[in-house]
């Protein structure tokens, strides 16, 4: 079985780790381009040929499935990647976990990028799942991109700036950002001294990696456990950054993939 990722930048290795542990002998394809991060502040025809780029590069190599890890491609640019691969090939868009967040009432946080804060796609969420919860809608510029870099100074400053503005009390936060899965722990611990007892954090890495393993079709192969990366289509190593989380150490062991061999 072969799956394939994509994402602006490392964001997408919370979903890779997931599935390496669900399906160890999967070969993963990790397409980004992360020199064009961060993807938010951009056009939607910007983002549609970034996104487009990503997925055209992973698809060359013939993947099961397509992961979309990333909300602002998945927000933006799912129909167009869909329109274009599908049916041959499996896309699985990212979805904030908003109704898991918001099943049992109380304040709930969606932690988001400026740019997904506030459109009209989290606001559909948050009226078709929100239910009784009293929801608020949080923006965190900057974390995602102090993720990417591995930036601890930055990333301390945004979970911060982001803490500050949570409500007190809140007892769930929504990750609406791949990238914030990735520090996930440090988000806890900051928030946990104003929340509520049982604070509880929501990614969608695991439920997007489900529904990539139910969507593939045909008989499964076995694969080897390889991992190609692949920056703006070109087979690149995994990035040092990655290699300062959990996630992206799960996968540093891994063996590298052929390179692929360019057309013409």
């Amino acid at each position: 079985m072969k799956i394939a990722l994509m994402d602006s930048g490392i964001g997408l290795l919370a979903a890779a780790a997931a599935l390496r542990k669900l399906r160890p002998d999967a070969d993963l394809v990790l397409s980004s381009d992360p020199d064009s991060m961060p993807w938010g502040p951009r056009t939607l025809e910007e983002v549609t040929a970034l996104a487009l780029g990503c997925a055209r590069a992973a698809a060359a190599l013939e993947p099961d499935a397509l992961v979309i890890a990333c909300n602002t491609a998945s927000v933006h640019t799912l129909a167009a990647v869909r329109a274009e691969l599908e049916p041959g090939l499996p896309v699985i868009g990212t979805v904030p976990a908003v109704k898991p967040a918001a099943a049992l009432g109380g304040r709930v946080a969606i932690w988001a990028t400026p740019s997904t804060t506030g459109s009209p796609y989290q606001r559909g969420l948050i009226r078709d799942f929100g239910g009784t919860a009293e929801i608020t809608e949080v923006a965190c510029p900057g974390l995602a991109d102090a993720v990417e870099h591995a930036d601890d100074a930055a990333i301390d400053r945004a979970i911060a700036a982001a803490t500050a503005r949570t409500p007190a009390g809140t007892a769930a936060i929504v990750l609406g950002c791949t990238h914030y899965e990735l520090v996930a722990d440090r988000i806890r611990a900051a928030v946990a001294p104003l929340a509520a007892p049982g604070l509880t954090l929501h990614g969608s890495a695991e439920a997007v990696v489900a529904q990539a393993l139910r969507r593939v079709t045909g008989p499964a192969r076995l694969g080897g456990g390889t991992v190609t990366v692949l920056h703006a289509g070109r087979p690149v190593a995994l990035s040092p950054a990655a290699a300062r989380y959990a996630e992206g150490r799960a996968l540093a062991g891994a063996a590298p993939a052929p390179a692929p061999t360019p057309a013409g």
